[in-house]
């Protein structure tokens, strides 16, 4: 148990830090993050803690170091996190009702509608909470429309890194037949 621990811990680890390498916009393991520890995590709460502690460590590094001359100041929260770690919540959710099972064809599902709740969930987000774009219906348009070629991105690496996370842990359980949940 505790070996299944510690792999599921490191994958999710070198999965968070891989927001920190330069990559596309959007490009990112969040969506996987959350589906892959739902999906494996027995213990629901370290499903939730652990996942979201290592966003966090990789948002202080990203806006602190990488990003230290856009805030001038050390940021514990960036402006909208709020968003962006509530739609991690209900992906994560999503995933422990969804992946109790997992196949190919259901992991490609899941994964592309997660990635669609996070893209209505993040630009509403940016909608609601910023002065870029007028609070009226045409206002909400306009994000949506201008966010559409970062949902391709966010798609595709959410298709990434589910297959790699998932494809590592299983790949790692066969060859160890202790991980096998």
């Amino acid at each position: 148990m505790k070996k299944k621990y510690t792999i599921l811990i490191l994958l999710v680890f070198l999965a968070s830090f891989s927001r920190i390498v330069p990559h596309v916009p959007n490009f990112t393991p969040i969506v996987a993050i959350a589906l892959f520890s739902a999906s494996y995590f027995s213990n629901k709460h370290l499903a939730f803690i652990i996942p979201i502690f290592s966003l966090w460590i990789s948002d202080l590094v990203i806006n602190n170091v990488i990003l230290s001359g856009y805030y001038g100041e050390f940021i514990w929260f960036y402006p909208g996190f709020i968003w962006q770690y509530a739609s991690f919540l209900i992906i994560a959710i999503i995933g422990i009702k969804t992946l109790k099972k997992r196949s190919f064809i259901r992991i490609l599902g899941i994964t592309i509608s997660s990635s669609l709740v996070f893209f209505l969930i993040t630009n509403f987000g940016v909608w609601a909470s910023s002065s870029m774009y007028p609070k009226n219906i045409f206002g909400i348009l306009a994000c949506y429309t201008a966010a559409i070629p970062f949902y391709y991105s966010t798609l595709f690496g959410s298709l990434f890194y589910s297959f790699f996370l998932f494809g590592t842990y299983e790949f790692y359980a066969l060859k160890l037949k202790s991980l096998k949940v």
